[in-house]
């Protein structure tokens, strides 16, 4: 089981934490004893109910609305937090944008929009931790949300899919550029929630189970978990920990 303990009064950031994998990470990374700034952007109302519910498990929380296609606002969102929790431990760059298109349709603009949420933000916001902490005694650990099908690929989601593959090079390079004060991983999820955009259900989520080498369902929770590890584990850093029950290995699912 992973241990908290070290987790307990440290500051973190979360992208897009008001819902879904956000939500899950947020509240686990509360209950550990972090303090965090929740980002939304349209989600007010589910953003101000999960920071009670973290308030309720002695967690210091609060939301932070910001637009990540603005790089003014991205810029401000990590300012904002940094001061007003004098400070931060932890980045975990969750919010993404899931448009459906293929190569067939795809438009130099969807991709920018895609890139600009899913990739140039998480990287504003972790080389603004980075100019924070150089050459300080401090050090900082981020996560970025990735996907599985960074492996076998992702046809019906092409401008997404070039996106998370940006941004696992951005995972790379900046682990490299911006050490030794920041660690900086990723995690790639499996199919533990059904896309909101697509109106899949907990039904397709079982389906899928058929076609993997473990042969059972992923849960939120497994995400959170791997999202902890991954902040908490000192020495590791530009790795990507795939939470997809072996999904990848198939080299498959292009639908």
């Amino acid at each position: 089981m992973l241990s908290t303990e070290s987790f307990s009064g440290k500051r973190a950031l979360i992208t897009g934490g008001a819902k879904r994998l956000g939500r899950e990470t947020a509240l686990a990374l509360g209950r550990a004893g972090v303090h965090l700034a929740i980002h939304y952007n349209s989600s007010k109302a589910p953003a101000d109910a999960l920071c009670e519910e973290l308030q309720s498990v002695g967690s210091a929380a609060f939301p932070i609305q910001a637009n990540l296609e603005n790089p003014v606002e991205v810029e401000s969102l990590f300012a904002n937090a940094w001061d007003r929790m004098e400070g931060l431990d932890f980045l975990v760059n969750n919010a993404s944008i899931f448009p459906a298109d293929r190569l067939e349709e795809v438009e130099l603009s969807h991709l920018h929009e895609n890139l600009q949420v899913n990739a140039w933000a998480p990287f504003l916001l972790i080389r603004a931790f980075s100019r924070r902490i150089r050459g300080t005694d401090k050090w900082g650990s981020v996560v970025n949300l990735l996907d599985t099908r960074l492996v076998g690929g992702d046809l019906a989601h092409a401008s997404y899919h070039l996106s998370k593959a940006t941004l696992r090079e951005i995972t790379t390079l900046t682990a490299l550029e911006f050490a030794p004060e920041l660690q900086v991983n990723g995690v790639a999820p499996g199919a533990v929630l059904a896309p909101e955009e697509e109106g899949e259900g907990e039904d397709h989520l079982d389906q899928l189970t058929s076609d993997l080498p473990l042969k059972r369902r992923g849960h939120p929770k497994d995400i959170a978990d791997a999202i902890l590890f991954l902040l908490g584990a000192s020495f590791v850093t530009g790795q990507v920990l795939f939470v997809d029950g072996g999904r990848h290995l198939r080299l498959g699912g292009n639908t």
